[in-house]
């Protein structure tokens, strides 16, 4: 089985990790996941992550080159290579995310708190309407049979979600699902699958999560990570 590549939703786009293994064997592997949820990357600005890889301009200038066929945009390469750093500065990418993290609980009131991409709907979605998002999504109202939801990260529904939603959608098995009634056509994280099953008793909150590799849900509570 080869290393999977990660695809985390940021603040700027998406970033992509890519497993140990030869350089093109690897971006290979890129392009294939690129190409086989083109509906996903397609618009999606990228920054990958290298690793210690010593790379060139010619090495990256073919890798932005494949992405921009698919209206990919890479924006950042993040390497502790100095040769890899060096071609990126060539190329006018990025090589810094300059994300930065709380060190403690006590935070003023008026910082600014680190984050992730998330994009918030206040309104009902009905049938044939259809999100796409490289990040999180918010719903504030329904998710109507019909509705179609697929996010980069988390989906919640403050709502009852009745529609197809995809969460992790670029194989992030962290992703959840969550709503005041999950009760969805069908629902993906990651990989996984399912549908649900007839609904027993009253709607209360749950969220769907992947643990131990099966698709589980649970009630959806207060303090809950």
């Amino acid at each position: 089985m080869k290393p999977s590549l990660t695809v985390k939703g940021i603040q700027n786009g998406l970033l992509i990790t890519l497993p140990a293994g030869e350089w093109l064997n690897v971006t290979d592997q890129l392009m294939e996941t690129v190409a086989a949820q083109d509906d996903f990357f397609r618009g999606a600005r990228l920054a990958i992550q290298v690793e210690d890889r010593a790379l060139g301009a010619a090495e990256l200038g073919s890798l932005r080159s494949a992405l921009a066929e698919h209206e990919v945009t890479l924006w950042a390469i993040i390497s502790t290579s100095e040769t890899t750093q060096s071609a990126a500065a060539d190329l006018g990418l990025s090589r810094d995310l300059e994300i930065r993290r709380a060190e403690d609980d006590d935070i003023p009131a008026d910082t600014q708190l680190p984050g992730e991409e998330a994009v918030l709907l206040q309104r009902t979605l009905r049938s044939g309407h259809s999100v796409r998002h490289p990040g999180h999504v918010v719903v504030i109202g329904d998710v109507n049979p019909g509705a179609e939801i697929i996010a980069g990260g988390h989906i919640v529904v403050w709502g009852r979600l009745r529609g197809v939603v995809h969460a992790g959608a670029a194989g992030d098995e962290s992703s959840m699902v969550c709503a005041l009634d999950l009760a969805p056509t069908q629902l993906r994280i990651a990989g996984h699958i399912t549908v649900s099953p007839s609904r027993r008793g009253k709607p209360k909150p749950e969220r769907a999560f992947i643990r131990d590799d099966q698709l589980i849900a649970e009630p959806w509570q207060a303090g809950h990570k």
